[in-house]
């Protein structure tokens, strides 16, 4: 099935092990991690010809660089090659599945097919995962290889990655999310590797802050040394020596303490401390690695929120004199057009190497933004790469990348300036130097940056260094990590234990065949992962009553602590149970979260209290609380059962419980297509009764204000056709 390429030895050694066992395959950057998903495609179809293979990436243009290597190098008609992403409609997705043999995919859309149902993984013989760093936590991969080792009658299972990361914790976690049975491991050291890695010369700029920066990041450094002095004050430091991640750390800390009703009266002055700290250390780091003008943006930005936000930080912050004066001088700077001073190193870089393909990476959009500006001024052509997320107006649509990232490829430019969002999954071919603007702490990162170059040719990557700065220690910081990331996956090779994991589950309690409709907001909460592991058929789409329906009878309104106590300010709970008493003869209401629920906002306990008093006795509906999504999702699978399979209850997603005569006749009239409430109520004052609806000609059903000839012969199709089951 393979042509027009020829597997290295190294490739053929890991591959020999993949095909026994789910491996996890790292490799370095350009050393054609691809090829071997090729080469075990190939063997999965030809001992599985009736199977199909699945690879799924984080971004589109992997998967368009994925889907381009199969159409080169792959013997397979293009028409059984399927792409999907979250701009393919999911009824496409669900046709294009029953007829591709090899689907390329983004995780997040394929996740929704899943639970959906849409797709069905039993035919997967293979499974590839790029990028398989992303493993950890609640990323979608995990959902999806979870539910592939469970289904699928041939599993196999191989995850790629150029740099798994420096925590043998977090490389542990990757393995187990992902069912791995075998790591093959190389580095541009192994001999088998060596002959083909090309050279990369490393270079570290560096350049001095001026003296007016300095000046600035005197107010700043002052501003925030004292709040880190009252935060000691008050005993909620130990040491004025902390760093970010300490803040984030102890702000997480203290937040919890308040999430469990601790009423300590300096709590809530620490957290507000801790908040003005960090945006102040924010400041910092960029006036010492990006420009003037980006800080400026920032810096004005707090002070034009600060008269429209009740945010004590905020408003404290402002008013700061240290603040105030670093705001002055930044304005002052600006004013006067002075520069970083690693933008003009920048542009002596560039100006050195004009001719040449150049990637330029930069952590902050708007300063991004304006690299690319500059650099045109030069007479070299650059345009910018970022994410789709938009901020302040600024975002690119997939459509969008795909465009840039054509045009570089095709020469038509020869500078791509990049935040993360080019960190992987850039197809270049040919990237003569990768230029930092801003050493980054992260090992993996770091790898991947300096990956887009070396790939079929002597590469170069020069990174930008202001002395005395946070950048010297995010150099040190990624070199160091980098380093303990070689050692531990040297140890790894000889080491690791891998075992399959065990999954203990409520299966007993539950049964194939037990369907529960969902709301789609809900999809966030973790519990309808949970349901679908337990084996529950999840039918996901817009309810306008309850967040989940467990039969015919039991609709289910869902409330984390803090939601309950925030719709109970905003006045959303009392309709949300009137209409949930409406709709189900067995309304239920679940409250999920381990926190004391009366420290969850400003509001008197009498008022949470009266509310459950009114919830069970006034509605007469019982109110559950639950600890987290996993008992929560339990407790719906366990009682879905009971209504389904026990009481042998339906399941219906049209599940208003009529009251009256008048609203059994208006809901059996809304019901027709095309007609909602409103116009039912019009048709039964002309005609009288649903039986004088239902013998009405087109004509005659026409002479109706708000009936036109559609949706007469709607009417008149549903009356008169012939069920067929």
């Amino acid at each position: 099935m393979i042509k027009n390429f020829t597997p290295r030895l190294y490739q053929e050694t890991i591959l020999a092990t993949a095909v026994e066992k789910n491996t996890l395959v790292v490799l370095p950057t350009g050393m054609g991690k691809t090829n071997i998903f090729l080469m075990l495609a190939a063997h999965r179809l030809k001992n599985y010809p009736d199977s199909k293979i699945l690879f799924i990436g984080p971004t589109r243009p992997l998967i368009d660089q994925y889907y381009n290597v199969f159409r080169e190098n792959f013997d397979i008609p293009e028409e059984q090659m399927a792409i999907f992403t979250g701009f393919v409609k999911p009824e496409k997705r669900h046709e294009l599945w029953k007829s591709a043999k090899i689907i390329f995919s983004t995780p997040q859309g394929l996740e929704n097919d899943v639970i959906s149902s849409r797709i069905a993984l039993e035919d997967v013989s293979l499974l590839g995962i790029d990028e398989a760093h992303r493993a950890t936590g609640d990323y979608s991969y995990n959902f999806i290889a979870k539910q592939y080792s469970k289904l699928a009658r041939y599993p196999r299972i191989i995850a790629l990655t150029a740099s798994p990361g420096s925590d043998i914790e977090k490389i542990n976690e990757v393995c187990k999310n992902l069912y791995i049975e075998a790591v093959e491991i190389r580095t541009y050291d192994d001999p088998d590797v060596k002959q083909y890695v090309q050279k990369i010369d490393m270079e570290w700029n560096e350049v001095q802050l001026p003296a007016q920066f300095k000046e600035i990041k005197y107010y700043l450094d002052s501003c925030f040394r004292s709040k880190l002095i009252e935060m000691k004050n008050i005993g909620y430091l130990n040491s004025t020596q902390v760093s970010k991640k300490d803040l984030l750390l102890l702000q997480g800390q203290l937040q919890a303490r308040i999430g469990q009703g601790e009423k300590e009266p300096n709590i809530w002055r620490a957290v507000s401390l801790g908040a003005e700290a960090l945006k102040i250390y924010h400041a910092s780091e960029l006036l010492e690695t990006q420009s003037p003008q980006s800080l400026l943006n920032y810096l004005e930005k707090l002070n034009e929120s600060a008269a429209n936000t009740k945010t004590k930080a905020v408003q404290n912050l402002v008013q700061d004199i240290n603040f105030r004066s670093a705001l002055l001088r930044t304005k002052k700077l600006v004013e006067l057009g002075i520069e970083h001073p690693k933008l003009i190193e920048l542009k002596n870089v560039i100006s050195k190497n004009k001719g040449k393909k150049v990637l330029v990476f930069n952590n902050f959009r708007d300063n991004a933004a304006k690299l690319v500006s500059e650099i045109n001024k030069l007479g070299v052509k650059a345009e910018l790469f970022i994410g789709q997320q938009k901020r302040n107006g600024s975002g690119m649509s997939q459509k969008e990348q795909k465009e840039v990232v054509d045009k570089f490829r095709n020469n038509e430019f020869d500078i791509l300036v990049c935040t993360s969002i080019g960190e992987e999954g850039l197809d270049i071919p040919k990237v003569d130097l990768v230029i930092f603007y801003e050493p980054i702490p992260s090992a993996i990162r770091h790898i991947q940056r300096r990956g887009r170059t070396g790939r079929s040719g002597k590469g170069s990557v020069i990174v930008l260094v202001t002395k005395g700065t946070r950048d010297e220690y995010y150099r040190w910081s990624a070199y160091h990590k980098e380093k303990r990331m070689h050692r531990i996956l040297n140890e790894l090779k000889t080491k690791l234990q891998l075992t399959k994991r065990k999954d203990t589950s409520l299966e007993k309690y539950t049964a194939s065949g037990i369907k529960i409709f969902a709301d789609y907001r809900e999809k966030g909460s973790g519990i309808i992962k949970e349901l679908v592991d337990l084996g529950v058929n999840i039918d996901l789409r817009k309810l306008e009553t309850a967040d989940y329906v467990l039969s015919s009878r039991v609709g289910v309104e869902y409330k984390t602590q803090k939601d309950f106590v925030d719709s109970i300010i905003d006045g959303r709970l009392l309709s949300q149970l009137k209409t949930l008493k409406q709709s189900f003869d067995r309304p239920l209401v679940v409250v999920e979260g381990d926190e004391d629920i009366f420290s969850q906002r400003n509001i008197h306990t009498n008022a949470i209290r009266g509310m459950i008093a009114t919830i069970a006795v006034s509605y007469g509906i019982p109110l559950i609380f639950t600890k987290n999504f996993k008992e929560t999702s339990a407790l719906l699978a366990v009682i879905a059962k009971r209504e389904q399979e026990d009481v042998q209850r339906e399941v219906q997603f049209h599940t208003k419980k009529p009251l009256t005569m008048k609203e059994i006749q208006e809901y059996v009239v809304s019901a027709f297509p095309s007609v909602g409430t409103s116009l039912a109520r019009d048709l039964l004052k002309s005609f009288g009764s649903v039986k004088n609806i239902v013998n009405a000609s087109e004509k005659t059903l026409k002479d109706v204000e708000g009936v036109g000839e559609k949706i007469a012969k709607n009417i008149k199709d549903a009356v008169d056709s012939e069920y067929k089951d």
